[in-house]
């Protein structure tokens, strides 16, 4: 019998915009999430859950283990930036800040981090957030 490689592995990503400005507005946020979610499909990605604030981005997703973290994030920035930069609002300013977080995941906090993710608009205003998941 062959042995397959098999890997699980899952991350947390953070990032914000360009310093820190309210830059992922209401009327482009949900094309902003689908730009990030199609660029993670391409890249061979399991997307579980995106969210956040007009200041800044979370990611859960599986990955997989021929892709390093780095070229996850920049790809996955880059196409939205790309995106609405080029086609959405041409004439008006967007760009992620330089840096990013990741946070690797065990399979069993899953869910809680995807409803972190979820309900990032609401933790923010209760002021319930997890600050070392906040970068």
């Amino acid at each position: 019998m062959r042995l397959r490689n098999f890997t699980q592995l899952y991350v947390h990503c953070v990032w914000g915009t360009w310093d820190r400005l309210p830059l992922v507005t209401p009327d482009i946020r949900d094309i902003v999430y689908g730009a990030i979610a199609r660029q993670c499909e391409r890249l061979g990605c399991t997307v579980i859950a995106i969210g956040g604030i007009e200041d800044h981005i979370h990611l859960l997703t599986g990955f997989p283990a021929t892709l390093t973290l780095s070229e996850l994030v920049q790809k996955a920035k880059g196409s939205a930036s790309h995106l609405i930069t080029h086609e959405i609002k041409p004439k008006e300013f967007f760009k992620w800040q330089g840096g990013y977080g990741v946070f690797t995941v065990s399979h069993n906090q899953i869910d809680t981090i995807a409803n972190y993710i979820k309900n990032q608009p609401q933790h923010h205003h209760e002021k319930t957030i997890f600050s070392t998941w906040e970068i």
